[in-house]
């Protein structure tokens, strides 16, 4: 293993640190999904195949997590088999970081901790499924995820199915565009639904292949300037997609146990997101599932693309 500068420093795993010394592509997997979002032993057996798309398409996976205040870049099997299996493992954004470090904590991390740690490694791409975004009813709450101010401070491309659908996305979109983080439909002119493959959205930008993104990458490269990440939002396949009929009325079963039970603050999103599962018969995790596979894949073959 190689140490990155720091009382505490980042280890990067030989095979993430050997690619990116030789300029070849790597691509940055969040753990959350792995300890939080998918059920034993599943959650193992999904982790492993992602890491296993990624190579297939000729990269490298770098899974990151905080392991006994360690942040890792890139896990081997042993590490990633305590991720998904080890009780106790905390959930870790951007800002829980420092504290989970100084505690020698262990923690899976969100989108916003995984782009941070990625950028600090230096890895340009990144999958996940669905970003964090503007909650529903804001003007009430203020209730803003995390991701989006700290994807307005890294030079990073998240390859995502769009944002989770029980928040609300033209607020995020409108958000996205005031810090200054540009969106690219992958082959689609409308913003994925996260379990659908529209939420109706409209973009400006739309690329066409991975080539076509990657030349965005070394425009933003060239241009300079402050750093922000780039989304590219791939939406997940019509045919794995949520059932839109099922997807809206269990999202309204949702939102109204929510305000019957007095659901607030962080614990709106995973209330919201495990009735969607329960009352959808597993099959919004399944469309979640599918979005994250093909997010993975693609975003392999930006990275490919992007260090040719």
């Amino acid at each position: 293993m190689s140490q990155v500068s720091g009382e505490r420093p980042l280890i990067v795993a030989d095979e993430v640190r050997a690619a990116l010394g030789a300029g070849r592509p790597v691509v940055a997997l969040e753990s959350t999904i792995i300890a939080h979002g998918l059920p034993r032993p599943r959650n193992l057996a999904v982790a492993r195949e992602l890491e296993e798309i990624v190579r297939t398409a000729g990269a490298v996976p770098a899974t990151i997590a905080v392991l006994d205040g360690r942040p890792r870049i890139g896990l081997d099997q042993a590490q990633l088999t305590r991720v998904a299996g080890e009780d106790g493992i905390r959930k870790l954004g951007h800002r829980d970081l420092a504290p989970a470090v100084a505690a020698r904590a262990s923690g899976a991390t969100t989108v916003s901790a995984t782009a941070f740690l990625a950028a600090r490694a230096g890895i340009r791409l990144f999958a996940t499924g669905g970003l964090g975004g503007v909650h529903r009813e804001w003007a009430q709450t203020q209730d803003e995820s995390a991701d989006l101010r700290l994807l307005a401070r890294e030079r990073i491309a998240v390859v995502c199915a769009g944002v989770k659908s029980v928040l609300d996305v033209p607020a995020t979109l409108q958000r996205l565009e005031s810090l200054g983080v540009g969106v690219l439909g992958y082959r689609t002119a409308e913003f994925p639904g996260f379990y659908l493959s529209s939420s109706g959205e409209p973009l400006d930008w739309t690329v066409r292949s991975a080539t076509e993104a990657a030349d965005v990458l070394r425009a933003q490269d060239a241009l300079g300037g402050p750093p922000s990440a780039l989304i590219v939002a791939n939406p997940v396949p019509e045919a794995e997609q949520l059932d839109p009929a099922l997807h809206d009325r269990a999202l309204s079963e949702a939102l109204t146990a929510c305000a019957r039970e007095r659901i607030t603050g962080q614990a709106v999103t995973p209330f919201l997101l495990d009735h969607l599962v329960r009352h959808t018969g597993g099959a919004s995790l399944e469309a979640n599932v599918a979005a994250v596979r093909g997010n993975v894949r693609l975003a392999a073959e930006i990275a490919a693309a992007y260090a040719s």
